[in-house]
């Protein structure tokens, strides 16, 4: 009887493929604001939103681990405003000290008060390069606006990170 267990123990272990779902850490959002009145107190809330609301969004599109990188951290490894969006090796550097597969670098850059840009780079940790680079505009202030430009960003994370990887997480509906 202990053989026949033995014999069912190793067929489950190598019929069902282990396929650990990807770690994504989302940085937050740095603010360029070029407008007359930079760094308004409602567009940094906005901004500061905008991490927390691509977390959900990716979430929401399939199997995907958050990795959470705590601000002080992603402080400590920048040089300046644009420094981790710029350089992929030292933002690789600091999904790998979290355990992340995939880091999400974004800049919310506002240039006008029509209108603004959502840009992200998607860095892969294990090869320390650029996977991605997406942006989407920003028409308005208002909370639909923002929250449908990082809908679409999601979903094109989620899809390159699903190219890049090989695999199909399990989509949620």
């Amino acid at each position: 009887m202990k053989i026949i267990g033995l014999i069912l123990l190793v067929y489950l272990a190598f019929s069902y493929p282990v396929n650990a779902a990807p770690r994504i850490a989302v940085l937050n959002f740095e603010l360029v604001d070029d407008t007359l009145l930079p760094n308004a107190p409602e567009e940094l809330t906005r901004t500061a939103s905008m991490k927390p609301l691509l977390e959900q969004a990716i979430s929401k599109l399939g199997d995907y681990e958050i990795v959470q990188i705590s601000a002080n951290d992603q402080n400590a490894a920048t040089a300046g405003v644009g420094y981790l969006l710029n350089f992929n090796d030292v933002a690789a550097k600091l999904g790998k000290q979290s355990g992340a597969d995939w880091l999400v670098v974004g800049q919310h850059s506002k240039h006008s008060f029509l209108y603004s840009y959502l840009m992200v780079h998607l860095v892969n940790v294990k090869t320390q390069s650029l996977a991605g680079d997406f942006s989407t505009e920003l028409k308005g202030t208002n909370p639909k606006v923002t929250q449908r430009g990082i809908n679409w960003l999601a979903k094109k994370l989620t899809a390159r990170i699903e190219q890049l990887s090989g695999s199909a997480s399990t989509t949620k509906p």
